[in-house]
């Protein structure tokens, strides 16, 4: 067992300094510049690579529910279902990762999702023979899908340890968020993809080609896994361990219980705000008791959305490096209600004004992602970081089923989309700016070894 020192973090959240206990890091040379940089590539082609499957379901729903003669009622319960199943699966993973390994945790996200992506293909056949069974083995498919929605959070943990014992110089700690930013780009890449290959593939084999298709870059990232090396406190760790608690026991115990709940239920909330602007915000955009805005042109609506999400991670994440990760997701979140305030009260059917507010709001509501799922390594130990990551990751799932709930509600009870989408959607989104606060801040200038 290495011997334990202690070092002195001067950024508690209330500025003064206190003692951290920390694992020495194993002896030098053990991990190379090269071995991060080879890492981070592998990390960001897995990401990109699950969002183009998670992101495939969603946009090819409507086309598999009109080929199984399912009612809009139907698709929208089948979705809610696969929701809640992703939940119980990215939740799933932390704990696993926290004991078998990052390496083997991100190796494992990626040939899940890939073995989900070609059983969706038989599942989604199945619902036509089989009707009720087939539309529950599509809900457990689909949920196991959820692996490569937790991979963002295995990711997270992952780099976080290889960044803290690489870069300890200070002019390099600073580039950390940034370099992560990058990484989590592939969301806004990873969906791009998958929208060209429907464009490409589905007038050739309909979408369960595409679902097909989605599997193979799998194959890729498993080969290139031989080059991942486990990150040197995650070795640590586990050489010290002789038994332990359970790692999600011990996400609500000590250090870890205040970032579990202030950052999930902070995460959860925005996730509620998510639902109404970035997943149904064209149905707000288009609906004549919203902005009566004729945004029927998917194409510019994915361009928009994509490159201001691309550009606010980079932001966001550059930011972060600077004023620290918690401040940079509180900012961005407090001025992403403004925004969407904003655009809720302006003129309906001016297009300009209300994309340009669009545009701002998604910017300042995706962006601080970056820096979030980043401060999640911060916020815990690495006996908890994958498991407090997941616990968190989850969270956003449970705030989507929550959001749609209430959206359904309200527009039910007779609201305007207006009406609901302020309440609904900017007020949760100020109200996770706002309890994300309650978290201990982290210097982004102090590597954590622990």
């Amino acid at each position: 067992m290495e011997p334990m020192e202690s070092t002195l973090d001067p950024t508690t959240a209330s500025g003064s300094p206190h003692t951290r206990t920390t694992a020495a890091p194993p002896p030098a040379g053990e991990l190379t510049a090269r071995d991060v940089r080879i890492a981070t590539w592998i990390c960001f082609f897995a990401w990109t690579f699950a969002v183009y499957d998670f992101v495939l379901f969603g946009n090819l729903l409507p086309v598999l529910a009109a080929e199984v003669g399912w009612a809009p009622a139907q698709s929208t319960e089948v979705n809610t279902w696969v929701t809640a199943g992703t939940a119980l699966v990215a939740f799933a993973v932390g704990p696993l990762v926290d004991r078998i390994g990052r390496r083997k945790g991100i190796l494992i996200s990626v040939i899940g999702a890939a073995i989900a992506s070609l059983l969706t293909a038989v599942a989604g056949w199945a619902v036509g023979v089989v009707g009720g069974l087939g539309v529950v083995l599509l809900i457990l498919v689909r949920s196991a899908a959820g692996l490569g929605y937790a991979e963002q959070s295995v990711n997270a943990a992952y780099l976080n340890e290889l960044f803290a014992h690489a870069y300890t110089d200070p002019a390099k700690a600073r580039r950390r968020g940034l370099i992560y930013s990058l990484v989590q780009s592939g969301w806004p890449i990873g969906s791009v993809l998958a929208a060209a290959s429907i464009y490409l593939l589905f007038p050739v084999g309909g979408w369960a080609l595409c679902f097909i298709v989605a599997a193979f870059p799998a194959i890729f990232i498993v080969i290139a896994g031989r080059w991942l090396k486990e990150s040197p406190q995650f070795e640590a760790h586990r050489h010290a361990n002789t038994g332990g608690g359970s790692p999600l026991a011990e996400a609500f115990r000590g250090e870890s219980l205040r970032s579990t709940v202030v950052i999930g239920l902070s995460f959860l909330l925005n996730w509620v705000g998510v639902l109404v602007f970035a997943i149904l915000g064209t149905s707000l955009l288009s609906a004549p008791d919203g902005k009566d805005i004729p945004f029927t042109n998917a194409l510019v609506i994915l361009v928009v959305s994509n490159a201001t999400a691309f550009a606010g991670y980079v932001f966001h994440g550059w930011l972060g490096d600077r004023i620290g990760r918690r401040n940079t997701i509180a900012l961005g979140w407090i001025l992403c209600g403004a925004s969407f305030t904003a655009m809720l009260l302006a003129p309906s059917g001016n297009f300009g004004i209300v994309v340009a507010l669009y545009s701002a709001g998604l910017f300042f509501l995706i962006g601080p992602f970056s820096a979030l799922l980043f401060f999640n390594g911060e916020s815990f130990p690495v006996r908890t970081r994958a498991t407090g990551g997941s616990i968190i990751n989850a969270g956003g799932q449970v705030g989507a089923i929550v959001s749609s709930f209430l959206i359904t509600l309200a527009l039910g009870a007779g609201w305007s989309w207006t009406t609901a989408a302020f309440w609904i959607g900017c007020v949760p989104i100020f109200a996770s700016g706002l309890l994300i606060l309650a978290a201990r801040n982290v210097n982004p200038r102090t590597v954590r070894q622990d």
